[in-house]
């Protein structure tokens, strides 16, 4: 007997994600299907918003007020947090429609240093399982192995106020995806990445309200291409380029609105096309692929703003949008919405998500639903869970 491809079978784990892509696409029509070209790297995971609040509003968070999981959207904004201590907890079980042993849990935290609090420290882990994937022999009904193959990311970060109104921040982050299995078909991929962050937000006169405007950005996961087969292949991880603003507007003393939006773009070069079977075209699209392949990741990013094979037009096609808004009742009681938008062309995740979320004086509880504008979309109804520990007032407790 033979046994069935084990690397046929860790890969398609790999591209679960990117996968999903397609079937959006599906969902808008032929003409969609024929010229549908989203951007696919290595770590899909990286790119999923972890907590529930950045959820709620769109999957949005760059310039939003800083909170226990500024470490993904902008760790900049934890120079600005009110608490000298915080840490948070969010765990989202994923793609509930297809499988149901995929799920990404994160846990991130800071701490403010020096005196005058103008610094603090931050980090984060994330862990995406894929599940358990049984491998059997043809003809068989029992399973011989079973992978549990798995995505993971670990950094630390360091921001600072550099004025009052503006902070910047660096973080730094160790990437592994393990697909492999015990005959060593796949290794396991690994990448070293960092972030460049700055975060403002001023004070500002509308009418007779002070207003909290805000402004964001965050240039994530700079870092080395991924490899599963020794070094034959090699992938870009999602490079993402993300700018944001936002609105905080005091309707009375207390109760507060806040409008944001954020621009995101993978920093990522679109990869080599098929064009004929000719031999010269054969020819020339091996030569692109191994240019492609051999490319560093520096010359990637700075290439990813102008290599789109539709031009300008399609370049701007790769932003995508996210709108949020959240209520909060005397910074206790939060009820939040928002949209993303993506286009149809470049992986057409298209949706609405709402959430609530509850504040105590030592925990906030938030949560988060998404409810999708395309059909067949995978990720329709996915829930998100936050739960975030203000240490400040853990240690008022005991006081």
């Amino acid at each position: 007997m033979t046994k069935i491809t084990r690397i046929g079978l860790l890969l398609a784990a790999n591209i679960l994600i990117t996968s999903l892509a397609f079937l959006w696409g599906q969902s808008g029509g032929d003409n969609i299907k024929e010229e549908f070209a989203p951007i696919s790297t290595a770590v899909p995971s990286l790119s999923i918003a972890p907590d529930a609040r950045g959820g709620a509003m769109g999957d949005n968070g760059v310039s939003t007020e800083s909170d226990m999981a500024s470490q993904y959207w902008n760790p900049a904004k934890y120079a600005f947090n009110y608490s000298r201590a915080g840490v948070g907890l969010s765990y989202t079980p994923w793609l509930r429609k297809l499988v149901n042993d995929v799920a990404l849990a994160y846990l991130a935290g800071f701490y403010k240093i020096g005196q005058n609090d103008n610094q603090a420290i931050g980090a984060s882990l994330r862990y995406f399982t894929l599940g358990e994937i049984p491998l059997y022999y043809q003809n068989e009904d029992v399973p011989y192995n079973r992978l549990n193959p798995y995505e993971m990311a670990v950094d630390v970060s360091y921001s600072r106020k550099l004025s009052e109104s503006y902070s910047m921040a660096v973080a730094l982050r160790y990437i592994r995806s393990d697909m492999s299995d015990q005959e060593g078909d796949m290794t396991p991929g690994n990448s070293f990445a960092a972030d460049i962050a700055g975060y403002m937000e001023k004070y500002v006169m509308l009418g007779s309200s002070e207003c909290l405007w805000s402004f964001g950005y965050n240039v994530s996961n700079i870092g080395t291409k991924i490899t599963y087969d020794g070094g034959q292949t090699n992938q870009f991880i999602p490079t993402t380029l993300r700018i944001g603003t936002g609105l905080l507007y005091p309707v009375d003393e207390y109760n507060r609105l806040g409008f944001y939006v954020d621009l995101s773009k993978y920093l990522v070069p679109t990869p080599p096309v098929s064009t004929g079977s000719s031999e010269e075209e054969v020819a020339e699209y091996n030569r692109k692929r191994d240019e492609y392949n051999s490319m560093p990741f520096m010359t990637g990013i700075f290439k990813s703003f102008s290599d789109a094979p539709g031009g300008f037009a399609e370049e701007l096609k790769e932003v995508m949008v996210s709108l949020g808004a959240e209520y909060s009742y005397n910074n206790q009681f939060f009820l939040r919405g928002g949209y993303y938008y993506e286009n149809p062309y470049k992986g057409n995740r298209q949706y609405f998500s709402l959430g609530a979320g509850f504040r105590m004086s030592v925990l906030q509880l938030d949560a988060a639903y998404l409810i999708s504008t395309v059909p067949s979309n995978p990720l329709d109804q996915t829930l998100r869970f936050s739960l975030s520990f203000d240490m400040d007032g853990i240690k008022n407790l005991f006081q």
